[in-house]
């Protein structure tokens, strides 16, 4: 039962990051997110290659009214997270290894052939994807809170 319990904790846990609201539009706050590696706040960044950050901008559910300009913190569950990466890597790459195994064991095409195929299974599958975006976007909701 121990077990259980540990596994519904860790379906419980968020994934946290700072922002910054850009603009509101009705329950939707879109909002501006700069993610930093840990080399930053190094005193020798200013020297070093390795410092990088990136902006990112996403839509949250607002929890609370918010203003353009004020400080949010954005969350989403862990567990979304990891279903995120099973449908943007892991899936392709098995619809990809199923597609290139049943072609190369059913036919005598050529690899090039082969491979070709393979990638646009995947489109396929990306394009799928776009279709139920919508669909997604609703199970994949970001919620933002003010600091």
């Amino acid at each position: 039962m121990s077990s259980n319990y540990a596994y519904s904790v860790a379906m419980d846990e968020m994934i946290r990051h700072t922002g910054v609201v850009i603009s509101t539009d009705g329950k939707t706050a879109h909002i501006r997110i700069v993610q930093s590696s840990a080399c930053t706040a190094c005193k020798a960044k200013s020297m070093c290659v390795s410092s990088e950050s990136q902006v990112k901008e996403m839509d949250a559910l607002m929890l609370e009214p918010m203003q353009p300009g004020d400080n949010v913190e954005v969350e989403v569950r862990e567990h979304l997270a990891w279903r995120a990466v099973l449908l943007a890597y892991i899936m392709p790459f098995i619809v990809m290894m199923a597609v290139i195994a049943v072609l190369n064991f059913t036919t005598q095409w050529s690899e090039a052939v082969i491979g070709t195929l393979s990638l646009c299974a995947i489109a396929l599958y990306y394009i799928g994807l776009s279709v139920f975006r919508h669909r997604l976007q609703k199970q994949f909701s970001f919620t933002a809170r003010k600091l």
